[in-house]
């Protein structure tokens, strides 16, 4: 097995022209599990650790861009203010120690529809920003997943960064799982206010082949906070139009029966989650109005 370490992202991308099945490597907090569980035995390493430019981040025409290398705990410390929702699942990610070493480019590398970060990320329309020698693409992140554990990234491609505006309101991010800390998630749900454009983003994990977003929930809410002026004049939302909600946010999943839990109880954790999500960031948005 070769060991490739370039020091700069022009070599890092020369090296994965010249090695299309080289496997990426930064914090290593998923690909060493699959290598020790033997899962996977590639021909090359890339590793990233040592190019600066993906552990940086800044503001890129009013989005956040964050480099691929940029860890959990840094984004909770750093830009936990602009992007809570993100944070808010960052904070779900492993122990501490994994939290210093993985990164949200190595989620999305890994594309598990269990991503802690995923689903804020779809909440929150995020673009997932791709390199080869050939140039650099961008695509939107619910165009970046394909299926399980795959992405749209092209064999000579690398993750760069993801862009995201910083928050334009109140976000959420709740997960189940089989015990409280450490764990991957049985299923997830993230959500993302957005007053000046009355929007509503979701974003759904483990609840389907890939993280998805429930587009009719959206709607719906969105039709139910227009149609009383509820953004301009904030109250309590309808017991019965949370519970619809919910209902769509479950309808919107395709979630299997698996050790971690079963179809039927993914989309009964998922409606309680969206209704608890959607109140928690209604009643800040209230409480800052």
């Amino acid at each position: 097995m070769d060991f490739l370490q370039p020091a700069t992202w022009t070599e890092a991308l020369a090296m994965k022209a010249a090695h299309p099945d080289a496997l990426p490597i930064a914090g290593g907090t998923d690909v060493m599990v699959e290598i020790n569980f033997d899962r996977q035995r590639p021909p090359a390493f890339l590793d990233l650790t040592r190019i600066a430019e993906l552990s940086g981040w800044g503001l890129d025409d009013g989005m956040l861009r964050v480099g691929a290398g940029v860890t959990y705990a840094r984004l909770i410390g750093e830009l936990g203010d602009r992007l809570p929702g993100l944070a808010m699942a960052s904070r779900t990610v492993g122990s501490p120690q994994i939290r210093n070493r993985g990164t949200v480019g190595g989620n999305l590398g890994s594309a598990s529809p269990a991503g802690d970060a995923h689903p804020p990320l779809l909440a929150s329309r995020a673009i997932v920003e791709l390199a080869s020698t050939a140039g650099t693409r961008r695509l939107p992140a619910h165009e970046f997943f394909l299926g399980p554990k795959r992405n749209a990234m092209r064999k000579d491609e690398l993750i760069r960064a993801f862009l995201v505006e910083p928050a334009q309101g109140p976000q959420q991010f709740s997960k189940v799982g089989t015990r409280n800390a450490m764990v991957i998630a049985v299923c997830s749900f993230a959500l993302a206010l957005e007053p000046e454009r009355r929007r509503v983003g979701t974003g759904i994990g483990s609840a389907a082949p890939t993280p998805v977003t429930a587009p009719e929930a959206e709607r719906f809410i969105e039709g139910v906070l227009g149609e009383h002026d509820m953004w301009q004049k904030p109250a309590p939302v309808a017991e019965s139009a949370l519970v619809r909600f919910g209902e769509l946010v479950a309808a919107a999943a395709r979630p299997i029966d698996d050790v971690r839990g079963t179809a039927a109880y993914r989309r009964h954790a998922l409606a309680v989650m969206a209704r608890r999500s959607f109140v928690w960031a209604w009643n800040e948005y209230r409480g800052a109005v």
